[in-house]
């Protein structure tokens, strides 16, 4: 099984520089952008299937990736990003000096972060290893993602089998990078990572 995995377009959260988790902002023209170009290097990717975080931008990537093909899609609630709190729509700024220890703790010492009225890493793991679990289960052959960047830094964190004290490890999650995973003889390997040589064209 081949499982393609992607993170959705710049949105306007991003480009502003605000926490963005549950609460969705759209797409900006730079994310529709770079979504269609990764839609242009799949389009000779025969997917059975599409699992989709419910969020409206990674719905708008997947549509954008899908470049008017017709694919079964399905959304995954387990896919949504990380939960964060009261910090969500705030400015990074704002909440690193309103917030300065947990926001410290989230990027620096993620073993030790405790979220603001947020999701725990501990409840985003156990979330994320279910989605995995049903998405092998449905017995595709070839499927794409489409997700977040917390969302596929936990399954990075889960193939890979490093520790929490790690979770921001490289490689960085930009917009629409492409990542792939094998799923063979019960385990998962990365056959290829992060990749954004679909931006430089």
């Amino acid at each position: 099984m081949l499982i393609y995995m992607t993170r959705h377009g710049e949105t306007e959260w991003n480009k502003a520089g605000r926490m963005q988790g549950w609460k969705n902002s759209n797409l900006t023209e730079k994310g529709i952008r770079n979504a269609r170009k990764l839609g242009e290097k799949l389009m000779d990717i025969q997917f059975d299937k599409i699992y989709c975080s419910p969020a409206g931008r990674a719905r708008e990537t997947a549509e954008h990736i899908l470049c008017g093909r017709k694919i079964d899609l399905e959304i995954k609630e387990d896919l949504k990003e990380m939960g964060f709190g009261v910090w969500e729509g705030m400015e990074f700024e704002v909440v690193r000096e309103k917030y300065a220890d947990q926001h410290h703790k989230l990027w620096k010492s993620p073993h030790h972060y405790e979220p603001v009225e947020g999701e725990t890493f501990g409840e985003v793991f156990t979330r994320v290893r279910q989605v995995l679990k049903e998405i092998v289960e449905d017995g595709k052959e070839t499927v794409l993602i489409v997700t977040h960047a917390a969302i596929l830094k936990t399954i990075y964190a889960i193939v890979k089998g490093y520790s929490l004290e790690h979770f921001w490890s490289e490689p960085f999650m930009y917009d629409t990078n492409l990542s792939i995973l094998e799923y063979k003889d019960g385990a998962f390997s990365f056959i290829l990572e992060a990749d954004t040589s679909h931006l430089m064209t």
